[in-house]
């Protein structure tokens, strides 16, 4: 008698109920981890040696036709390995021609993965031209709702008081700061942070600066740490900071948005921010693809499969595609109706390595987020 096992089993918690030994548990998950790695532009030569490698210990290079005449200079291709196989190959690799070493220490980035426990953020928004119009509140309401985030299991809250909607106008720092300075206070006179850490979204450096110094602890950064001030702020206050990516700016963002490879840009877009922030000394670092900033629905769809890809860089994922109108390209709906949509996305997020989903619905979110994972982990 037997049956078979989901591809999302917990593999290694499957084993350990076994009863194995300790070594032969961490054998075993390493060979059962699988990985699929997609190579643009590797030279021919490079290819048909990658492929002769990865065949002589059981993984496997897909290549084009005609690679093995070298028909082409350059291909694509795709390496399917567990992880046992990759720690050879990107070992092996090193000492190998034609741009290899290169490729090898790019494979190396996926060897030590860290996990990270998905929390939820909640977004209040002190303005009245937020997209999603439950989630703007004014000073009277604001307490409460916060309260109630909290009560429902947000792990943070982000505050913003300048819609970054498609379409959306800047406004001056000191009208910024007008309309979110007495939130600010309300968390401060409240100590709401000491129940729940709070996040200004906002890339103006005034505003960043008066909520650090009120128990602000995250900058939620649209332009991904654009200024240098910001970088300077982020410093001096420790606080964690949120890199997001975006193409242009609110205002013309999703224009007949273009690129060669969503995947490739936003993966050096990660690597310059974080160099960067490095540079400022900033440690505590979140990255955020951007979904719906400058971004058509295949881009979007691409980078919420694939997020585990940025798992390489070995810190927190976020993803708020939270009742955006990527939704509605995909099953026509009112802003009102998206939370189904919200959860499928935000879901899947999470089985690629996502561990902070920013939404309007926090109670539902938290408790997808609590049965998908006991599913997980049975």
């Amino acid at each position: 008698m037997l049956y078979r096992l989901s591809n999302d089993t917990d593999i290694k918690n499957a084993i350990k109920k076994l009863g194995s030994h300790q070594d032969g548990l961490k054998i075993m998950t390493n060979k059962a981890t699988k990985h699929f790695f997609y190579i643009k532009n590797i030279k021919t030569p490079a290819a048909n040696i990658l492929k002769q490698d990865a065949l002589a210990i059981g993984a496997e290079l897909a290549v084009p036709k005609g690679v093995v005449v070298y028909e082409k200079e350059f291909v694509d291709a795709i390496l399917i390995c567990n992880q046992t196989q990759l720690k050879i190959l990107a070992k092996k690799e090193q000492l190998q021609p034609f741009g290899l070493k290169q490729i090898a220490n790019e494979l190396k980035k996926y060897l030590k993965i860290t996990s990270f426990k998905p929390r939820v953020m909640g977004i209040l928004n002190i303005n009245e031209d937020s997209f999603y119009e439950k989630s703007r509140v004014d000073d009277s309401s604001f307490v409460a709702k916060a309260k109630k985030m909290i009560e429902d299991g947000a792990g943070i809250i982000d505050i913003g008081g300048v819609s970054s909607r498609p379409g959306s106008e800047a406004v001056s720092q000191e009208e910024e700061l007008k309309r979110v300075k007495n939130a600010i206070d309300l968390v401060y006179t409240h100590k709401l942070y000491e129940q729940c850490e709070f996040s200004i979204d906002s890339y103006a450096p005034k505003v960043i600066d008066y909520a650090l110094s009120h128990g602000f602890g995250i900058i939620n950064d649209i332009t991904g740490l654009q200024s240098d001030e910001v970088c300077e702020l982020a410093f001096k206050y420790n606080a964690e900071v949120c890199i997001m990516h975006m193409k242009g700016a609110p205002k013309d963002m999703q224009i007949n948005p273009h690129y060669d490879d969503i995947m490739i840009d936003v993966d050096n877009f990660f690597k310059e921010r974080i160099e960067k922030a490095h540079s400022f000394g900033i440690k505590k670092i979140i990255l955020d693809s951007g979904i719906g900033f400058g971004k058509n629905l295949e881009h979007n769809l691409t980078l919420i499969k694939n997020q585990s890809n940025f798992l390489k860089y070995n810190y927190p994922l976020l993803v708020g595609a939270s009742r955006k109108s990527m939704i509605d390209k995909i099953s026509p709906s009112d802003t009102r109706d998206r939370l189904a949509g919200s959860l499928a996305i935000h879901l899947k997020a999470i089985d690629e390595g996502v561990s902070i989903i920013r939404t309007h619905d926090v109670f539902e979110h938290v408790q997808a987020i609590k049965v998908h994972q006991a599913i997980k982990n049975i």
